[in-house]
């Protein structure tokens, strides 16, 4: 049911992960508009026009931004400019919601935070799985019943047959020989792309559930073709903490989390997000001694976080997302296992710096 007032919302770019996912969401969105698409691939931008009929369309950034009904903007370019384009938003006027990661270096991410909280304006990141019902559910039950959190297992491992099975459930994409790209190909270093395209979510899940971090220590190998973190944390909390990643594992996709604190503890699985299917949690609560399970009917997490992002912006609501502060620490963290993989020591977060 539509909302009587829906957020003006205007997507800059119409690659793949706009045509994936934030086109959509924003269409199906209750209380969001698809207003405006900006893309200086003129092709990109005619195949959204004709698709999603949005009211406006503009091949220049500045030109969307310098529009007044557009009240925010989704970055949905290439992560190296997720954090530029953001702080330009924001000096705009405009709420910003943008893709993870928020950025490709600590120092940029720590900038971009200045400049929102001076603003005033709401900034969420990209981070559509705490949008599944069940990790939602799991972060009610920390705050609920478990309450301090003492160990926490969790795990990332992408799949040899991950595209196979993306394929079959994505739209066929449409590229274009005009569309804007970094200088460096992002994916020519597999390594540090991929901590930072799959890493992200393995650490925002991590801090969603465990809390700030403190400190890692990381060890990494490539294997058969296989990039493998094996990375241990500490948490603020004193919650230990173990976080694997593997791209692509010789197995189905693979994300999970444990999580064992003072009140009970839970496990559970989260699938590909392209599936809209609901993880499958079980919690259990010392308290009675009962496990609980939602059902998680609705697992739209694209669509979910758009109608979050829009209620936090309209209404004032509790930002369920990630702040851009998560953001930053969520970079911070990604660069510490960096620098812990190079140096073969732990690393503080407080002192990690540079790039991923």
């Amino acid at each position: 049911m539509q909302a009587a007032r829906r957020l003006r919302i205007g997507v800059l770019g119409a690659g793949p992960i706009a045509q994936f996912a934030h086109f959509e969401a924003c269409r199906r969105a209750r209380n969001a508009e698809l207003y405006a698409v900006c893309d200086v691939a003129p092709d990109l931008l005619a195949h959204a026009a004709a698709r999603h009929r949005p009211r406006r369309t503009f091949t220049a950034f500045d030109a969307m931004l310098a529009d007044p009904e557009v009240e925010a903007v989704i970055i949905a370019t290439a992560d190296a400019f997720h954090a530029p384009l953001a702080t330009t938003a924001i000096r705009a006027g405009k709420h910003v919601l943008v893709e993870k990661p928020l950025g490709a270096n600590v120092e940029e991410c720590d900038r971009l935070a200045r400049a929102v909280r001076d603003s005033g304006l709401t900034l969420q990141v990209g981070f559509n799985r705490r949008f599944d019902p069940a990790l939602a559910f799991a972060r009610r039950f920390v705050e609920e019943e478990i309450g301090r959190v003492c160990a926490l297992n969790a795990w990332y491992c992408d799949s040899v047959s991950r595209y196979t099975m993306t394929d079959n459930l994505q739209p066929v994409p449409i590229h274009s020989k005009f569309a804007l790209r970094p200088e460096q190909d992002p994916k020519a270093d597999k390594r540090r792309y991929f901590l930072l395209a799959h890493g992200s979510h393995l650490f925002d899940t991590a801090r969603f559930l465990g809390g700030a971090m403190e400190w890692v220590q990381a060890r990494w190998q490539e294997s058969a073709g296989a990039h493998i973190w094996s990375v241990e944390a500490a948490f603020a909390s004193g919650c230990f903490g173990h976080l694997t990643l593997i791209v692509p594992a010789r197995s189905d996709f693979e994300e999970g989390v444990q999580v064992f604190g003072d009140g009970g503890s839970l496990a559970g699985r989260l699938y590909l997000p392209w599936y809209r299917k609901a993880g499958v949690i079980e919690c259990f609560s010392a308290r009675d001694g009962v496990y609980r399970r939602p059902l998680g009917a609705d697992a739209d997490t694209y669509r979910l976080q758009i109608e979050s992002f829009a209620a936090a912006v309209l209404d004032g609501a509790r930002q369920h997302g990630a702040s851009v502060d998560d953001g930053a620490a969520n970079v911070r963290a990604l660069a510490a296992v960096a620098r812990s993989v190079e140096t073969g020591r732990a690393v503080r977060l407080d002192e990690a710096t540079g790039a991923v």
